[in-house]
């Protein structure tokens, strides 16, 4: 009760085309169609500027090796 059947969603989708006219509804899926294009491009574009603009850690310029005294002076507290 309350689920529709596939044959009820023919019927609508007959009823709907009638109403809105066959040039009408292709125009209309052409303009859902266009958008979804866009919106892939634009997420697209969007990942590229992320990856370019902040270097990753193993692109990012590596700091200074820190050099170890073989012979370290030993610093004690006396107590």
């Amino acid at each position: 009760m309350g689920s529709f059947s596939l044959m009820h969603w023919l019927v609508f989708g007959v009823i709907a085309i009638l109403v809105l006219g066959g040039g009408r509804f292709s125009n209309m899926m052409g303009d859902v169609a266009k958008g979804i294009k866009n919106f892939k491009k634009g997420m697209a574009e969007e990942d590229e500027a992320a990856t370019k603009a902040a270097p990753s850690r193993i692109d990012a310029k590596r700091d200074a090796d820190v050099v170890l005294d073989p012979a370290p002076e030993r610093a004690r507290d006396d107590r």
